[in-house]
């Protein structure tokens, strides 16, 4: 339909504030936001509706105006009923943008302009968006009691007779609709968890056909929240936490109209990933402030004070003093600058999701901060007894990533990898700074294996790993000091920065051509300055004990 036809229609109330010239554009669709930057849900020719909340000064019409633009939509029609009437920096932008810009009485509502879009852009398609417009209204009026996801797969199977599924990137199912009955198995999930991650590191758009077995899939990629998508973005950024909506069916004989409503779908579905990803906020910032206790050397009294904050917000209705494990995650590319941190966070997020419970209610109870290259969870344990085999119960290494090793290792391709250290389950506020650091060094035995995904657990460590965190001040001192002074007396002398040269070799795991691109030298160089760190203390940095006390040290001085 074009843009002329609404201007028409007496009873969606639009007065034209600018555009007059542009009112034979073509309106694929229609969708309402107030969001600062709504690009990742736009996919052209959409007449956007706005209630102008996302205005808080007359700089930001500018950016908002010029996204849209860029995102190539039909019309903007802004509400009145926020502002009264339209500011004139809106209208000055749009015009600018060559944008039609339409105001809408605050009589109208949005839902009464969305149903008239969408039963006239296809007469064919009119009750199945007519659908899809009531279950997002519902939705984001009603938060959860609107069915998330499940609505929109329900929706269609009913109407479209397609059986879809809502997958994360390691193959975990997080949505399915009732007419496609039993989930599908999880060799298959994995599958296709793995074809769309190989896929979407080429670069291709999607929906990407794979078949499994006789059965073939379409999977369209939905977006992570918070994310751009623009084309300058590194793909390897967001691979690892898109969420994918995978439908049986072979869409490459689809009409243009039917794969339009597809990538309308997958954004109703990513607005359930906003939600989700801000439910983690606070999780997040619990994790945060107690990572920060525990690196300052707070008093066990300090983050047992905290820590019960944090319990009942991470397992409901188990008590105030769980029994806690620290598991630690790296995220690396080879070459480019990217930051790992955040990605490791969001993937460490999704491997861990659900390790106590299956029930919906409780599938998401983990709490993961970032500092650095590497991710760090809390992860919260019902306390229970080990009387009965002497060991523990909780996340096992060799587990974690047994399910997951085939998606992510398409994902990684053959440039990045994922390593990952898990500590033994301790009881108190005063075992957490050695769980930390017995992560971090379970991490990097994982770190010194072949392939692109490994893990190790705390049984793994040599005694003595296990041991130092917890000796006396006196004798970590003297620890320290045996290995670190010679250096520290050469570089005192000579300049000769041995110190941040071990540091650097140990964080890139005895790479030599990441660590020399890191401190910008060349790799003799490097080569020369880990020979002299090996003579003047007698150890050989190519063996993994040497690596571990050398890490060790740095970390206790």
């Amino acid at each position: 339909m074009r843009l002329r036809a609404l201007l028409d229609t007496d009873a969606l109330g639009l007065r034209l504030l600018g555009g007059e010239d542009e009112l034979d554009r073509t309106v694929r669709g229609v969708m309402t936001t107030d969001l600062k930057d709504p690009s990742r849900y736009l996919s052209g020719g959409e007449l956007v509706l706005t209630g102008l909340a996302w205005r808080h000064d007359a700089d930001d019409s500018e950016p908002f105006v010029r996204i849209l633009a860029s995102a190539g939509v039909a019309a903007l029609a802004a509400g009145e009923a926020e502002l009264g009437d339209i500011p004139d920096d809106l209208v000055v932008a749009c015009a600018r943008h060559r944008l039609p810009l339409f105001a809408v009485n605050e009589s109208v509502a949005f839902a009464t302009i969305t149903e008239h879009v969408v039963r006239q852009v296809s007469g064919e398609r009119a009750g199945d968006l007519a659908a899809v417009v009531d279950r997002h209204r519902r939705m984001m009026t009603s938060g959860p009691a609107g069915g998330g996801p499940d609505v929109v797969l329900d929706l269609l199977g009913t109407d479209l007779d397609l059986r879809a599924w809502v997958l994360s990137p390691t193959g975990r199912p997080i949505a399915g609709s009732k007419l496609s009955g039993p989930g599908l198995p999880a060799d298959v999930c994995a599958k296709l968890a793995a074809e769309h991650l190989a896929a979407a590191r080429t670069g291709r758009r999607g929906p990407h056909r794979v078949t499994v077995g006789t059965t073939t899939y379409s999977l369209f990629p939905i977006r992570p929240s918070g994310r751009s998508t623009g084309a300058s973005r590194d793909v390897r950024e967001t691979v690892l936490s898109d969420w994918l909506l995978a439908v049986e069916a072979d869409a490459g004989d689809w009409p243009e109209e039917r794969l339009d409503l597809l990538q309308g779908v997958t954004q109703l579905i990513a607005v359930e990933r906003d939600r989700r990803d801000a439910a983690r906020t606070v999780r997040r910032r619990l994790a945060q402030e107690v990572l920060e206790l525990v690196q300052t050397g707070a008093a066990p009294a300090e983050i047992a004070a905290r820590l019960r904050v944090a319990a009942p917000v991470l397992l409901p209705g188990l008590g105030a003093a769980p029994h806690w494990q620290v598991v630690v995650a790296r995220v690396e590319w080879d070459g480019g600058e990217i930051d790992g941190g955040p990605v490791a966070q969001s993937l460490l997020e999704e491997i861990l999701v659900d390790p106590l419970s299956t029930g919906p209610e409780h599938s998401d109870r983990i709490a993961v901060a970032h500092t650095g290259d590497e991710a760090i969870a809390l992860v919260p344990l019902p306390a229970v007894s080990t009387e009965h085999d002497g060991s523990e119960s909780g996340l096992l290494a060799d587990t974690l990533l047994e399910a997951v090793r085939d998606p992510l290792s398409a994902g990684l391709n053959d440039d990045g990898r994922v390593t990952l250290g898990v500590s033994a389950a301790v009881h108190s506020a005063e075992g957490l700074r050695g769980a930390l650091e017995e992560a971090r060094h379970a991490r990097r035995v994982a770190a010194a294996r072949t392939g692109r995904v490994c893990a190790a657990g705390h049984q793994e460590l040599a005694s003595h790993v296990l041991l130092l965190p917890f000796v006396p001040d006196d004798v970590r001192r003297a620890f320290t000091a045996r290995l670190l002074d010679p250096l520290r007396d050469y570089d005192r002398r000579h300049r000769a920065e041995l110190i941040p040269t071990l540091e650097a070799f140990l964080d890139c795991d005895g790479s030599w051509t990441r660590c020399a691109t890191r401190l910008h030298l060349h790799v003799n160089t490097l080569r020369y300055r880990v020979g002299r760190i090996e003579q003047l203390t007698s150890r050989d940095l190519s063996r993994l004990e040497d690596k571990l006390d050398f890490f060790l040290a740095l970390r206790m001085s």
